[in-house]
């Protein structure tokens, strides 16, 4: 079972200058044993929260396609710190906690590891935020949104991971098109670059039998005159 949670505006404390994408969602496993088939099956957007240094839940939050964690206002990551925080069963008794964040690719999996138990990739990747306090009003509102759901997270990776694949391969003919037209544009550009220098070949011959024809002619005058 996973819970889905739909925060709001209201809910993230946004102000009137920030906008919170449509589409965020938070999620999060109902035990270790889920959390597992969380970690194997997120998405690449993903970003994972739990409390540092005691066991919580496993907290994620998904922006909607097209966004990253630096297009959440505040609001949504002290959310999810708040979130986290109470679904800890130690952290929720204390009076504040410390909790970090990191994309889901920067989770860390060995088979060596424990139920639920996570490393990371860079260590550089993982943002703290401290003094994490508890925020009922928030956590409340959130609950109030709260789905149990049974979704098929094999199958929902493999769907993205083909719509990835289909992206990609748009944007690769859509980046030859470009290559082709720019390659088309040159071959004009020398063309006519050639052209003119054609012209101005003739433009200089020409130039050239005009002042023969002149100075023929001048010639020509001088022996009359002489004459």
């Amino acid at each position: 079972m996973v819970f889905f949670f739909t925060p709001t505006s209201e809910v993230c404390s946004t102000s009137s200058e920030e906008s919170l994408p449509e589409g965020t969602v938070f999620y999060m496993g109902k035990d270790k044993y889920e959390n597992e088939d969380l970690i194997k099956y997120g998405l690449d957007e993903d970003v994972w929260f739990h409390v540092d240094k005691l066991s919580s839940a496993h907290v994620y939050l998904r922006p909607p396609r097209g966004c990253t964690i630096e297009d959440m206002p505040q609001g949504v990551i002290d959310a999810c710190c708040a979130l986290v925080k109470a679904n800890s069963i130690e952290g929720s008794k204390k009076s504040e906690v410390d909790v970090v964040y990191t994309p889901w690719t920067n989770l860390r999996k060995e088979s060596r590891m424990e139920v639920g138990q996570i490393g990371f990739f860079d260590n550089k990747q993982v943002t703290k935020v401290g003094h994490v306090k508890k925020n009922n009003e928030v956590v409340n509102k959130l609950n109030k949104t709260k789905v149990e759901s049974y979704p098929d997270l094999s199958a929902e990776r493999d769907a993205r991971d083909a719509i990835k694949r289909q992206e990609g391969k748009e944007r690769a003919r859509e980046s030859k098109k470009e290559q082709l037209e720019e390659e088309r544009r040159k071959k004009e550009d020398e063309e006519l670059r050639s052209y003119d220098r054609i012209m101005d070949e003739d433009k200089m011959q020409s130039n050239a039998a005009l002042r023969e024809a002149a100075k023929k002619k001048s010639v020509a005058e001088l022996e009359e005159d002489f004459m």
